[in-house]
């Protein structure tokens, strides 16, 4: 099955229109308790997410998975910070691909995937406001293309 397929949970499109995606990397998440049951109810928010490298591991932040309704004391705090697992291998690749500026982690799904809550974690450049512009030009461009074929077959 390729990167980012199955059951997939939610989805961060604005990092596709805010970053130009480089590459991808599929990570497992750790989970407290209640958090996969706030998963596969798909009560996420990756909007203002972002992985960070630390000490040799990687982590997701600022990622929001909302309290469990029937969880009560067993709650966890929304916003915590959880760890990604990933071979140390990738863990290097990551390191050396966001040495260069401008360049960061980026949470692009979350997915189940033979029952284990997965990541997949864009290497992402940012782009400016004039690189925004002239992907709508594209999209528009070929959204009126394709009407125009449509048109032509009927």
């Amino acid at each position: 099955m390729p990167k980012g397929e199955g059951n997939i949970i939610a989805q961060n499109r604005k990092a596709r229109h805010d970053y130009t995606v480089i590459d991808t990397i599929e990570a497992g998440i750790v989970l407290k308790g209640t958090e996969i049951k706030s998963i596969r109810q798909r009560r996420v928010n990756l909007k203002d997410g972002f992985a960070r490298v630390r000490n040799g591991e990687v982590y997701l932040m600022n990622v929001h998975i909302s309290p469990y309704e029937q969880g009560n004391l067993f709650n966890h705090d929304p916003l915590r910070t959880r760890k990604l697992l990933m071979h140390k291998r990738q863990i290097n690749r990551l390191v050396n691909e966001t040495k260069n500026t401008g360049v960061t982690l980026v949470p692009l799904k979350i997915y189940i995937k033979d029952g284990f809550a997965k990541v997949l974690i864009g290497v992402a450049k940012g782009k400016k406001q004039y690189d925004k512009r002239q992907d709508l030009k594209r999209k528009d461009m070929k959204r009126e293309i394709n009407r125009e074929l449509r048109e032509r077959q009927k």
